[in-house]
C-alpha cells in the first residue's frame, strides 16, 4: 500500500505535464504559452449553443487551470525567485504544525508561510515526529530534498 502513496504526488505532476503536453524541463514562459493556447481551444465560450460541449469545455477548462498553476508552483524559475524568501523561513521560523497524507507534508511556520513536499516516505514522516528538535531535523532531511511549492498564497486566497 505504501508504493501506491509514493507513486501519488509524482503521478499527479506527470498527469498535469502530460495534460498540458510539456515536460519538466519546459521554461515558464513556455508553459505560459502552451496554456493560453490550450485555454483558447477548449473555452466554454466557444460553444454559446452546445451545452453539453461548453459543460465539457467547462471540465477541461478547470483542469488546465489547475495543471497550470500548479506546475507554476513547482517550475525551477518560481523556486529560484522565492528562493531567499523560503530559506529565510526554514532557518528563521519555528514550525506551527503539520500534516502527513499520502506522501505529502505540509508544514506550517511560525511567519504565517506554509509548504507542501511531495513524495515524502511515510519513514521520513516517522523520524520527523519522533526527532527531538523537529525544525533541525526538517531542515537537514526534508526542507531541500523534495519538491516542493508554496501554499500561502493558496490558502489566503
Amino acid at each position: 500500500m505504501t508504493n501506491i502513496y509514493l507513486c501519488a504526488n509524482m503521478k499527479l505532476i506527470d498527469d498535469y505535464r502530460k495534460l498540458l503536453a510539456v515536460t519538466k524541463d519546459t521554461e515558464l514562459k513556455e508553459l505560459k504559452t502552451v496554456y493560453r493556447n490550450l485555454m483558447k481551444d477548449c473555452h466554454p465560450d466557444k460553444f454559446p449553443n452546445d451545452e453539453i460541449a461548453k459543460a465539457e469545455a467547462e471540465a477541461k477548462s478547470k483542469k488546465i487551470i489547475e495543471a497550470y498553476h500548479f506546475l507554476v508552483s513547482i517550475a525551477p524559475e518560481t523556486i529560484e525567485a522565492t528562493k531567499e524568501q523560503y530559506s529565510q523561513t526554514i532557518t528563521t521560523s519555528n514550525i506551527d504544525d503539520f500534516q502527513f497524507k499520502s506522501q505529502k507534508l505540509s508544514v506550517s511556520f511560525s511567519d504565517g508561510t506554509n509548504y507542501e513536499y511531495f513524495d515524502v516516505p511515510h519513514a521520513i514522516y516517522v523520524k520527523l515526529i519522533n526527532a527531538p528538535a523537529q525544525a533541525r531535523f526538517a531542515r537537514r532531511h526534508i526542507f531541500s530534498n523534495y519538491v516542493y511549492r508554496s501554499i500561502s498564497k493558496l490558502v489566503s486566497a
